[in-house]
C-alpha cells in the first residue's frame, strides 16, 4: 500500500523531512513550492508546501487547513499522512497546542510525548479498513519513534527551551475542552498533557511506517486545576496568545533537528517496518 512513487513535483529532490502544525506555521519557509496531492481518502487539509528552513528541505502542512477550517475532530488525518508520505517524507514531527494536567508542566515549557492515551470517538483512524485491505493490528505500544523523540529533546535543549523529555498526552474529541471533572480525572491518573489531534495522526504515521514524534506545546493549565487551585478556565484568547509567542522557539528548534543526522537519516529504524508481521 505505501510502495508509493515520490510525486513528481519534488521527485528530483524530496523532502526527507516533514511537520505537520498548526495555521501560520508556512511562514517559516523559505522559497516554499505547493504540492496538490490526490490520496485514496480524500483530500488533504492543504497542498503540502516543500521548502527549506535551516538549509535543509522540509515538507509543511497545516493539519487544520490554511485558514483553520479544519475542527480537530474534521482533520482529514489519513489524508494528511498519505500526502507526507508521497512526497517523499520519512521522518514527520507533530508539534501541536496543548494544556497542561500538572503543576510542574507549566505554559511555555514544551514536553516531548513518550506515551498516548487516546479518548477520541468518531475518527478514522486506520489506513486498513476491511477489504481489500488485509487485518492489520501494528505494535503501538511505543507510539512514538524513540529516534525522533532524542532528537527533538536535544534540539529543544540546544534551543534553550523548557522541556520535558516524556509525558502521556491524553487526547480528547473536541472542539470543546475538558470540563472540570474530566481534566481532574486525567491530573489524578498522572497524565501530563491533553490536546485534541495526536490521535490518529501518530498511529497512522506508524501504519505508514514513518517515523513519528510529538513535540507540546504548552498553552494553559487544563480545566482540572481550579477544582483545587483557583486558576481559571482556559479560554481561546488565552492559548491563541500563549501559542503565538512559542512560534518564534519553535522555529529555532525545528532548524536545530534539521541540522542533527536523526532528521535526515536515510537509515531505517523500526517505525520503517511497522508492518512486518502485522498483516494477517
Amino acid at each position: 500500500m505505501f510502495d508509493l512513487e515520490v510525486h513528481p513535483a519534488v521527485v528530483d529532490d524530496p523532502p526527507r523531512f516533514g511537520v505537520f502544525g498548526g495555521s501560520g506555521f508556512e511562514e517559516l519557509l523559505d522559497d516554499p513550492l505547493h504540492v496538490e496531492v490526490d490520496t485514496p481518502w480524500g483530500t488533504p487539509a492543504g497542498p503540502v508546501a516543500v521548502g527549506s528552513l535551516g538549509g535543509r528541505r522540509v515538507a509543511f502542512l497545516p493539519r487544520h487547513g490554511p485558514a483553520h477550517e479544519f475542527p480537530p475532530h474534521a482533520v482529514p488525518y489519513r489524508a494528511n499522512v498519505w500526502a507526507m508520505r508521497r512526497v517523499g517524507v520519512r521522518r514527520l514531527l507533530g508539534p501541536c497546542a496543548a494544556g497542561s494536567l500538572q503543576r510542574s508542566v507549566e505554559p511555555g515549557h514544551f514536553v516531548v510525548a513518550d506515551q498516548l492515551v487516546d479518548r477520541t470517538k468518531s475518527r478514522g483512524d486506520t489506513f486498513f479498513d476491511g477489504a481489500p485491505a488485509p487485518t492489520t493490528h501494528i505494535s503501538f505500544a511505543d507510539p512514538y519513534c524513540p529516534d525522533l523523540r532524542a532528537g527533538a529533546i536535544a534540539a529543544c535543549r540546544a534551543a534553550g527551551v523548557d522541556v520535558h523529555d516524556r509525558g502521556t498526552v491524553v487526547v480528547v474529541e473536541g472542539p470543546r475542552f475538558s470540563t472540570r471533572a474530566e481534566s481532574h480525572a486525567m491530573t489524578e491518573a498522572g497524565w501530563e498533557v491533553v490536546n485534541m489531534t495526536q490521535h490518529p495522526e501518530a498511529a497512522l504515521a506508524r501504519e505508514a511506517q514513518l517515523c513519528y514524534a510529538n513535540i507540546s506545546l504548552i498553552t494553559d493549565y487544563d480545566a482540572g486545576f481550579s477544582l483545587d487551585s483557583g486558576i481559571a478556565a482556559v479560554t481561546v484568547d488565552e492559548v491563541v496568545a500563549v501559542f503565538r509567542r512559542n512560534n518564534e522557539r519553535l522555529r529555532l528548534v525545528l532548524e536545530t533537528l534539521l541540522r542533527d543526522a536523526v532528521a535526515q537519516s536515510e537509515s531505517p529504524c523500526s517505525c520503517a517496518t511497522a508492518l512486518d508481521g502485522a498483516q494477517l
